[in-house]
């Protein structure tokens, strides 16, 4: 009986001797939340509430599958911040959240922040009654991400008693994440030395120094979660004590809060939250744009030359074709030197344009300005200009006046050489030929706008001259061979007929601008800018009899009209953006949702489209809305996204640049099994839509349900 009451004795002895070793040895800790894309438990450091502690140490610890990720308190362009909330807590007066500075990561072309692999968002608990028993019941709603997204939400519990003990472990878990939260007052050697967001809200400029050299430095910019930045542009100086960096704003909440921006680096991260008036900083250096070898130099030129000619066979070609026919009828009555010196002076015209265009763009980028493709026709008053010079040529063509140079300058020349005909008319057919032609796109000519707009001045003024001598090239052959003219009927009676003809297709032209100026500038300016090519048409017909002070004051009222209705009346009549219209469900474009479709195993196709744009009309017409592809767009299994360009558009603008594209028609698919996207060719084809469609749906995967 003794040796039976000292073995229990000892039995108990070691039991309560265990429990308080174990009790010691393992902090509490939540029944754990086990999913496929995450797994979330509670952790202490302390086991129990101290007598008199008003506050515990804790954390949420969030491990991740492999290719999964969770998100910042300002996750980029997209995404959520994980939110916790605490109702039905016993003992709680306050939870701090602490957010451990984040890393970078690129998903669907968007910049994010946030956590991958581990995480523990480190929790400052105050109590309502300091060494009082702890129940916490938190629930959590977290979005993890791979190929797709899933929202998981779930409870958590942990019940702490009055005691003591404290795990080393845990705690030293949960300090490890700690040490990552910037603290304002712990700036751990670096210093914000300026801020500066332009005038436009378009850019953030950021700069600060260290005392010791930056190692891998990364920068976070928080302005609210409707604030999204692109890409960052990183350069250190001053033997890496300088820190300079300018973020993209991709787009900007209508009341942004107060600036916050933290900055890592390897082992340090500190917080600052600077005012954004300064000046902006100077880069510490230039980046040095690449000198392209010279054959790939040669093969963009030949590229150039091919996008010119084949835009004399586009979709646009329609309303230059009658300025062209009306230059070859009247070679019939030249020699075969005023033939040559007629068609070089055509080519001369759209060579110039070309150059003009490039010294635009030269111009416009050194200022800071977006430039793209054919963007003029975003322009109202661009507009005005060419329905005011087309109205009048047709109506020349129809024979209700001719256009002819001041009597006195006629005499002066014919003087000077009776021999020789005025090439200024053949200048400016060339030159509106380019200017007509720029709406559209072509094979070879995206890519090689596209290398122009990124490289240096020379670049762009060589590209430009080889897209103007493609588009010059059937003026240049008939000026190589004045014979060419020859083939077309001898002029007679027909000829009449024709340019009524003529006179029509151009104000076919003149009726597409006006419906272009009215999604641009509204249906009151475009009204009001046709009404007024009409008066001043009439004036010049019937106002020859008038005296010349009068006729030309006449003129002048309605071409003045003309080209202020655009900027006096520009949006009356405009209920602004217009829904995506036709047999296609489109819905409106918006960068951050093609990631959230292509997140829940969606497949997206976005058009980049614009009123003006006669390609954008021709793919819509022969390949989007016909067949295959229509019934694949309506189905469901894709959704049709568009976006409209007829207007200037940053987010637009920004999307094509960031494609590497500068113009339109652009077509872009994006899936699961491509999140960076399948772009597609401008002339679009229905093999090549829907193998795109194809290859960026999921492979036989489905989306994990919310909370699996």
């Amino acid at each position: 009986m003794g040796k039976a009451l000292v073995k229990l004795v000892l039995v108990v002895w070691v039991t309560a001797l265990g429990l308080l070793l174990t009790g010691q040895g393992q902090a509490a800790t939540s029944a754990p939340h086990d999913s496929l894309p995450v797994n979330a438990r509670l952790v202490t450091a302390q086991d129990g509430v101290e007598p008199g502690a008003g506050t515990l140490t804790a954390g949420l610890h969030l491990k991740l599958a492999e290719g999964w990720k969770t998100y910042w308190k300002s996750p980029g362009e997209v995404g959520i911040p994980p939110k916790v909330t605490w109702e039905g807590s016993q003992n709680i007066r306050d939870v701090q959240f602490h957010w451990p500075a984040p890393i970078r990561f690129r998903a669907f072309g968007i910049e994010n922040f946030g956590y991958k692999d581990e995480v523990v968002f480190p929790l400052t608990i105050t109590l309502e009654n300091p060494g009082a028993p702890v129940d916490l019941k938190a629930d959590v709603a977290v979005l993890v991400c791979s190929d797709v997204c899933v929202p998981v939400e779930f409870p958590l519990s942990l019940s702490l008693p009055q005691g003591s003990g404290r795990d080393q472990d845990s705690a030293r878990l949960i300090n490890a994440y700690m040490s990552r939260v910037p603290v304002p007052d712990n700036s751990n050697g670096i210093a914000s030395e300026s801020a500066s967001l332009d005038a436009e809200a378009k850019t953030l400029t950021l700069s600060f120094t260290s005392d010791l050299p930056f190692d891998a430095p990364d920068v976070f910019p928080d302005m609210g979660r409707d604030t999204a930045f692109g890409a960052p542009d990183i350069r250190l100086g001053e033997d890496g004590r300088l820190l300079w960096v300018q973020f993209p704003i991709l787009a900007l909440a209508d009341s942004p809060p107060a600036l916050s921006v933290t900055v890592t680096d390897t082992n340090r991260v500190a917080e600052f939250a600077p005012r954004t008036d300064a000046r902006p900083a100077p880069p510490p250096y230039e980046i040095a744009t690449a000198e392209p070898s010279a054959g790939a130099m040669v093969w963009i030129l030949l590229l150039a030359v091919g996008g010119g000619l084949i835009l004399n066979v586009m979709p646009c070609v329609l309303p230059v074709l009658s300025i062209k026919l009306s230059s070859a009828v009247k070679a019939h009555d030249r020699s075969p030197a005023q033939i040559r010196a007629g068609f070089l002076a055509s080519a001369a015209g759209i060579l110039a344009f070309m150059w003009l265009l490039a010294g635009i763009t030269i111009a416009a980028r050194s200022l800071g300005y977006s430039i793209g493709w054919g963007i003029q026709f975003q322009n109202p008053l661009f507009l005005a200009v060419m329905i005011v010079v087309l109205a009048v040529f047709a109506a020349s063509l129809a024979g209700l006046f001719e256009i002819t140079l001041p009597q006195a300058l006629n005499t002066r020349l014919a003087h000077v050489d009776e021999g020789r005909t005025p090439l200024a008319g053949d200048f400016l057919t060339g030159a509106f030929s380019a200017v007509l032609a720029t709406p559209c796109s072509a094979p070879f000519l995206g890519t090689a706008v596209a290398f122009a707009l990124t490289g240096r001045p020379v670049d762009i003024l060589a590209i430009f001259t080889a897209l103007g001598l493609g588009l010059a090239t059937p003026y240049l052959l008939v000026a190589a061979h004045p014979k060419l003219t020859a083939a077309l009927p001898k002029p007679g009676r027909w000829m009449v007929g024709l340019k009524w003809v003529l006179s029509a297709a151009l104000l076919a032209t003149i009726g597409w601008l006006v419906w272009v100026m009215a999604g641009v500038a509204g249906d009151a300016a475009a009204t009001a800018t046709a009404l007024a090519a009409a008066v001043l048409v009439l004036v010049i017909w019937r106002g020859a009899a008038l005296p010349p002070a009068l006729r030309w004051s006449a003129m002048a009222l309605p071409l003045v009209a003309a080209l202020a209705a655009p900027v006096a009346i520009a949006g009356k009549g405009r209920t602004g953006p217009t829904e995506p219209a036709g047999e296609i469900p489109w819905v409106t474009f918006s960068r951050p949702e093609i990631a959230r479709l292509v997140s829940r195993g969606e497949v997206v196709f976005v058009d980049v489209t614009a009123d003006w744009c006669l390609t954008c009309k021709a793919n819509k017409a022969l390949v989007l809305e016909r067949g295959e592809v229509l019934a694949a767009l309506q189905s469901g299994e894709a959704v049709p996204m568009q976006a409209d360009w007829t207007r200037p558009d940053d987010a637009i603008a920004q999307f094509l640049e960031d494609n590497d594209r500068f113009g339109i028609p652009f077509n872009i698919v994006y899936g699961p099994s491509a999140p960076e996207g399948i772009a597609l060719p401008e002339i679009l084809s229905t093999a090549a839509v829907l193998e795109a469609l194809d290859k960026a749906a999921p492979d036989g995967g489905t989306p994990l349900a919310s909370g699996s």
